[in-house]
């Protein structure tokens, strides 16, 4: 077993020791010395760098995996609880096989969204086992590592930072800036690790994944690392810390860029990136369109005026608006006509005895007051 091991590792050990010594010969031919414990130190960072960029694609579709399994929380929820207390074996069989019909209609699954840590591993094991095997190089005791020759060795093994060489550990220093170094960095990489992880929850989770069982599991995991690295940090070398380190800081920013400009739908990300979009005058993803008439349209209506509706009718011979099919448009002599002012009965009455007296050939004289009429005596 451990021959298989060692035979899987060799290729990846022979990657990590060229890409280190790679960017050791470049930044010590831009002038930094060449036995520096930081010259070594950034080689391990450059190192970070370039594994992390040729995991980008597999990023992008862990980001889409993890997003698809918040989103169908709810779903997972409902098989959850429809076999709730069934423990036979057929109940359990009929559980599992609607999950996995869950996933392949979703198109996602729970091992999508661990890639890139799978991946990863190799790298990690492999600078181990480089730097482990410094001193045993540098001493004939093992072969050469790609070029990692025993002078190489020898350099990179009695390379310090801080007064702690990279090939030390926590465990049997003899120095106490070793200790102190690596107990900086274990809080360092556990805090960065804290740090992506809550961002995660809290700012690109939507409420329903919060609920979830898989949240709770996320935010016990939450605590539960930083005790993990805090525990298998002083088991590493120090070279192995600054590596850690690196990579969550890249993990943490590489993160921290996706919530901000592709937050997962429904979640606090996702409305605070609407906010600035909205600030900024451009249009929101999935919103609807306003025409430039209809906005024009919209702007031209005075603010507070009721907008009457076109499709009303007027009643004939009243300007007033009627609503179609009331009583004054089917009937309008059958609306009752509003009671008259006295002047307006005068004036009526002043009409009606001229188009009187016209029909008659002139008007009749008023009857002075004190005489009776011919009818009287």
């Amino acid at each position: 077993m451990g021959d298989l091991f060692n035979s899987i590792l060799a290729p990846i050990e022979w990657l990590v020791a060229w890409i280190m010594f790679s960017f050791h010969q470049a930044l010590t031919a831009i002038g930094m010395p060449e036995a520096s414990g930081w010259t070594w130190g950034l080689s391990i960072v450059g190192l970070v760098i370039v594994m992390r960029a040729a995991m980008i694609p597999l990023f992008v579709k862990q980001i889409k995996a993890s997003r698809k399994l918040q989103l169908i929380q709810p779903e997972m929820q409902k098989i959850q609880k429809k076999y709730k207390g069934k423990t036979d074996p057929e109940s359990r069989q009929a559980m599992t096989q609607e999950t996995m019909d869950l996933y392949k209609k979703e198109g996602t699954n729970p091992f999508s969204s661990c890639l890139p840590i799978l991946v990863q591993s190799p790298f990690f094991f492999g600078l181990f086992r480089v730097l482990n095997g410094l001193q045993k190089i540098s001493t004939g005791e093992t072969d050469p590592i790609g070029p990692i020759t025993k002078q190489v060795a020898s350099q990179a093994e009695k390379a310090s930072i801080f007064g702690a060489q990279l090939s030390d550990h926590f465990l049997g220093a003899d120095r106490l800036s070793t200790q102190i170094v690596t107990i900086v960095l274990i809080v360092l990489m556990s805090a960065t690790t804290f740090t992506t992880q809550r961002q995660l929850m809290t700012k690109n989770m939507p409420q329903s994944a919060l609920d979830s069982p898989f949240a709770k599991q996320q935010k016990m995991l939450l605590y539960i690392f930083p005790v993990v690295f805090a525990v298998s940090g002083v088991n590493f070398p120090i070279g192995v810390l600054i590596y850690w380190f690196t990579t969550n800081v890249w993990s943490m920013t590489q993160q921290f860029y996706v919530i901000r400009r592709m937050p997962a739908p429904g979640s606090a990300a996702e409305r605070a990136y609407h906010e600035r979009l909205k600030k900024k005058g451009k249009a929101i993803p999935g919103a609807p369109v306003v025409t430039e008439a209809e906005a024009a349209e919209i702007d031209e209506t005075p603010v507070g005026q009721r907008v009457q509706p076109k499709s009303k009718k007027r009643a004939k011979g009243s300007g007033k608006v009627v609503a179609p099919g009331s009583a004054a448009v089917k009937d309008p002599a059958a609306a009752p006509a509003a009671p008259k002012t006295a002047p307006q009965q005068r004036a009526a009455g002043t009409v009606r005895s001229a188009k009187s007296g016209t029909k008659s050939g002139g008007a009749k004289k008023p009857k002075k007051s004190g005489q009776s009429s011919p009818s009287a005596g």
